[in-house]
């Protein structure tokens, strides 16, 4: 079985893909793998076992020889079109406006973001807190788009040399991030100029969220001027372009 184990990572085939390819749950995964063989599974999830890595029988489990061609035949099936998100199986969201291909990779992507939460809760959820952050500034932030290409590098994933990017940007930021990288696990920085750097970095979060504050008031304050100009006690869906618009003219005064 450990062999086993070792095939399923090497070919990234993660605990939840392989749940959705058997048709069972997690847990029940988590109990096949823990058999102490594989002809101790049912027999329609076996035969779909031995489907997938290609062979006939559990005495070749130990011979697989893990190329580009078994792993695409495994994708293949693991990717297979019934296999999509129980999200849209529900109702809950519709991907029907995606290609397949992303489909299937939208579906991975919320497959394991649930695997995580499942995994450890607490942590989970807190990852997935940060991650949707990060999703929400990626568009007006370039770098975030670098930073993941960064992560995706040097775990592997895409070739070092590989720009869909800006590329002299995205060269620039690799090599200063791999720099600091470096100096990270080397522990090389002392004690007294992480603590200078980091209270830099405390000032500039502090400085971005009274921004955040002050936009906000301005806005609070427009809208109770705009409403008080028109004559109107709140915004409803009747009057809220005309008290947008009021709200845009007020704060141009002050331009």
């Amino acid at each position: 079985m450990n062999r086993l184990n070792e095939i399923l990572s090497e070919i990234g085939v993660s605990k939840v893909k392989l749940a959705k390819y058997l048709g069972v749950s997690r847990q029940m995964v988590y109990n096949y793998l823990e058999m102490d063989s594989v002809s101790d599974w049912p027999l329609e999830k076996k035969m779909k076992l031995f489907n997938l890595l290609n062979i006939k029988s559990q005495d070749e489990i130990d011979s697989i020889e893990v190329d580009s061609d078994f792993i695409k035949h495994a994708n293949n099936l693991i990717n297979d079109s019934t296999y999509f998100s129980t999200l849209q199986e529900k109702g809950r969201i519709s991907f029907n406006d995606l290609n397949n291909n992303d489909q299937k990779l939208l579906n991975d992507i919320i497959s394991l973001l649930k695997e995580k939460i499942d995994d450890d809760e607490i942590n989970g959820r807190n990852m997935l807190r940060y991650l949707y952050y990060f999703l929400e500034v990626s568009d007006n932030n370039d770098t975030i788009n670098y930073l993941l290409a960064y992560v995706a590098k040097t775990t592997g994933f895409i070739n070092a040399n590989e720009y869909v990017f800006n590329e002299d940007e995205q060269f620039a930021f690799e090599s200063i991030l791999y720099s600091a990288m470096v100096m990270y696990q080397s522990k090389s920085a002392s004690r007294n100029k992480l603590i200078e750097v980091h209270k830099k970095f405390e000032d500039e979060i502090k400085e971005k969220h009274e921004e955040i504050l002050s936009r906000t008031q301005e806005l609070v304050s427009a809208q109770e001027q705009a409403l008080k100009e028109l004559g109107y006690s709140e915004i409803t869906q009747e009057n809220s372009t005309e008290v947008y618009e009021k709200m845009a003219e007020i704060q141009s005064r002050n331009i």
